[in-house]
C-alpha cells in the first residue's frame, strides 16, 4: 500500500485542482493554495484544506507540488512559502517553465534543502480529472519511492528522464511534446478555417482522410470542439498554450534551432487571445484566421 503523505498543492487552476482532487482521493492529506482563493475554495468540499498563504500551505508538508503559470510565478510563490519549508521536503515541480527557468528553480531548491523533481505532465483537463496524466520526471533515484505516491495519484504512468532535476531533462521532453501538440492544434484550426472560407463541408475533409495516415483522433477532437462550439470549459486554454509556444521558441533559440511553426503558432494564439478567446480551449486559435473580431464571414 502506498504511503499516505501531506501534500501541498500550489496553484489550483484547471490542472492543479484536478491533481489536488486525485491526491485527496488517493488518501493523502492535501493543503491547497491559489493566488485567487476562489479557485481553490471548491477543493474544501473534496476534503482538502484551503490555505490562505503559500507558507500556510507548505507547513508540515512531506511534498510540495507546484502547478502555476510559469517559472517566475513558481519562484515568487516559493519565496513566499520559504519560511515554512522544511529541508528534505520533496518538490514536484510540474509547471511548464521552459529551459531558462530551471537553473533558478534548482538554485532555490539547493538553498532550502529541497529534493527537486523536474516533473511536468502531459495531458489536459480530462486526463487530469481522471488521474491519467503522463508524468515526465527527473530526480534522484534514492527519493523516487518517496515521491511515487504523488505521481501515482495524478498520473497513469511516470517516465523517468534522468537523475538530476536541475538538468531539466523532463522539461526539455515536455517542450518537444508540446511543440507537436501546438502545431497539430494550429493545423486543425487552419483546416477548419480554410474549409469555412472555401465553402467546403468539413465532413467531406474527414471522409477523404478517413482511415488513412493523415487521419488521427486528435484532429477530430480539436476540430469537433470548433464545429460544435464547445470551446469552454477549455481542455488547455489559449493563454496557456501561447505561453508554452513562446517557451518552445525561446528554448529553440537557446539551442540554435529555428522553429518557424512554433513561432507562427504563438502569434496565432496571441491574436486569438486579443480577440477575447484567451480563456477558451486552444482550438479557439481557429478564430485568428479571420478578421480583427475573429468572426468568419457567412
Amino acid at each position: 500500500m502506498s504511503a499516505k503523505l501531506t501534500v501541498s498543492v500550489l496553484g489550483t487552476g484547471i490542472m492543479g485542482a484536478a491533481m489536488a482532487r486525485n491526491l485527496v482521493r488517493a488518501g493523502h492529506t492535501v493543503r491547497a493554495w491559489n493566488r485567487t482563493r476562489a479557485k481553490a475554495e471548491p477543493l474544501a468540499a473534496h476534503g482538502a484544506h484551503v490555505a490562505g498563504t503559500p507558507a500556510e500551505a507548505v507547513e508540515g508538508a512531506d511534498a510540495v507540488l507546484t502547478m502555476l503559470y510559469d517559472g517566475r510565478a513558481v519562484l515568487d510563490v516559493l519565496h513566499e512559502a520559504a519560511p515554512a519549508l522544511r529541508p528534505g521536503t520533496l518538490w514536484a515541480q510540474s509547471t511548464t517553465v521552459g529551459t531558462e527557468a530551471i537553473g533558478e528553480l534548482a538554485a532555490f531548491a539547493h538553498e532550502h534543502g529541497l529534493v527537486l523533481f523536474d516533473a511536468p505532465v502531459l495531458g489536459t483537463r480530462r486526463p487530469a480529472e481522471a488521474g491519467r496524466l503522463l508524468v515526465l520526471a527527473a530526480g534522484p533515484s534514492e527519493h523516487r519511492d518517496a515521491v511515487a505516491p504523488v505521481f501515482d495519484a495524478v498520473g497513469s504512468r511516470t517516465v523517468w528522464t534522468g537523475e538530476d532535476g536541475a538538468a531539466g531533462s523532463a522539461t526539455r521532453l515536455k517542450l518537444v511534446a508540446n511543440s507537436w501538440v501546438i502545431a497539430a492544434t494550429a493545423a486543425a484550426g487552419e483546416a477548419m478555417a480554410l474549409a469555412q472560407g472555401l465553402g467546403v463541408n468539413p465532413q467531406s475533409f474527414f471522409d477523404a482522410i478517413d482511415g488513412g495516415p493523415l487521419d488521427m483522433p486528435y484532429l477530430r477532437v480539436k476540430a469537433g470542439l470548433i464545429l460544435d462550439d464547445q470551446l469552454s470549459p477549455p481542455q488547455f486554454a489559449v493563454d496557456t498554450a501561447a505561453k508554452d509556444a513562446r517557451l518552445i521558441v525561446e528554448a529553440g533559440e537557446r539551442a540554435g534551432v529555428r522553429l518557424d511553426v512554433a513561432a507562427a503558432s504563438a502569434e496565432r494564439l496571441e491574436r486569438a487571445a486579443a480577440q477575447g478567446h484567451g480563456a477558451e480551449d486552444m482550438a479557439a486559435a481557429y478564430f485568428a484566421s479571420f478578421g480583427p473580431d475573429g468572426r468568419p464571414s457567412a
